[in-house]
């Protein structure tokens, strides 16, 4: 099956270059040989989402939402993107905004990760700090206050609502992990943030008639360190999220992910973020519930690098170290 593309010939550089923008998908999918060593038959993948030139996963939906405002007119010349995110989306806005000579403002919330902040602050990005209690919750609220406020400002994407965002995955992400795996894929797992991810690629994977076991993944409380994901049963629910497509639903713990982490960068040179240790944890968990004796190829979505989460406290803490 081709794969669809998803860039415009608007988002061209020049007649002899390409838009940074055109680089966005097309992630290889990285066998993590050594963590599946010991779980026969099972054989575990990851794409490599933190290879997108805005440095996440986050780059495929943010492409799609803009491409869809600026064919539907909401994107005029002048206006500003407006959206609510805990930072790699609007990273991925930051980065489209600068190619097209769009302004971009971020409700995020005030304990977002400092790496991030900096990285918006660098391509000229203005934050709406909200309050760090609330989570994103928070940031979609005030920035659903300040889309009403000023209409003729703002073209407020709203990537909880907005169904580009799990087209992007269901045209690109399950149309590569089908080709990458030559049809061989068994389980999808991914971590529950937008819900985006999980969705399209589920839809997508079903879409080319794939018998997979799709997996969600996602926080076991509602006060957990796993930035970016979200606690479906105590949030609010993004109107994109569709649970009925999950065939199970895995919890877990911000230890499991931390632990996780740690052990992509010790096992596999990984240097992956938090949620990328939460998918690993998912699958893992998927391997353990096998049936004796079944065989398995398990794929997932690492969506971000461990560079923006550096100042995290967890890396000098050994009790998240995978042996302890």
């Amino acid at each position: 099956m081709a794969r669809p593309a998803i860039h415009d010939p608007r988002f061209a550089a020049g007649s002899e270059s390409e838009s940074i923008l055109s680089r966005i998908g097309g992630t290889p999918l990285l066998r993590l040989a050594r963590i599946d060593a010991d779980l026969p038959g099972v054989s575990i993948y990851a794409k490599a989402e933190w290879l997108n030139p805005g440095g996440s996963v986050k780059d495929r939906p943010a492409l799609r939402m803009v491409q869809a405002a600026l064919r539907d007119g909401r994107l005029q010349p002048g206006k500003t993107i407006l959206d609510a995110t805990s930072g790699n989306t609007g990273i991925a806005y930051a980065m489209i905004g600068a190619v097209l000579n769009h302004e971009v403002c971020l409700a995020i919330p005030a304990n977002a990760g400092p790496e991030r902040r900096r990285h918006l602050q660098a391509l000229g990005v203005r934050l709406e700090l909200t309050d760090p209690s609330l989570g994103t919750d928070g940031a979609i609220v005030r920035a659903r206050e300040m889309a009403a406020a000023e209409p003729d400002r703002y073209v407020y994407l709203d990537q909880y609502a907005n169904d580009e965002n799990w087209r992007a995955h269901y045209d690109t992400t399950a149309v590569e992990i089908w080709e990458q795996t030559a049809g061989c894929v068994s389980h999808f797992v991914a971590a529950l943030g937008t819900g985006g991810s999980f969705v399209g690629t589920a839809r997508g994977l079903r879409g080319i008639g794939a018998e997979v076991e799709n997996i969600s993944v996602q926080p076991d409380s509602p006060f957990h360190g796993m930035e970016g994901m979200k606690h479906m049963a105590s949030a609010l629910t993004p109107p994109i999220y569709d649970p009925t497509l999950a065939d199970d639903d895995i919890a877990v713990s911000t230890e499991d992910a931390y632990r996780a982490v740690k052990r992509l960068a010790h096992e596999e040179g990984l240097f992956v973020g938090v949620s990328s240790g939460a998918a690993l944890a998912g699958c893992l968990e998927v391997a353990r519930r096998l049936p004796a004796g079944r065989s398995a190829m398990i794929v997932t979505i690492f969506p971000d690098s461990g560079a923006r989460y550096v100042s995290e406290r967890f890396w000098d803490e050994a009790e998240y170290d995978a042996e302890a």
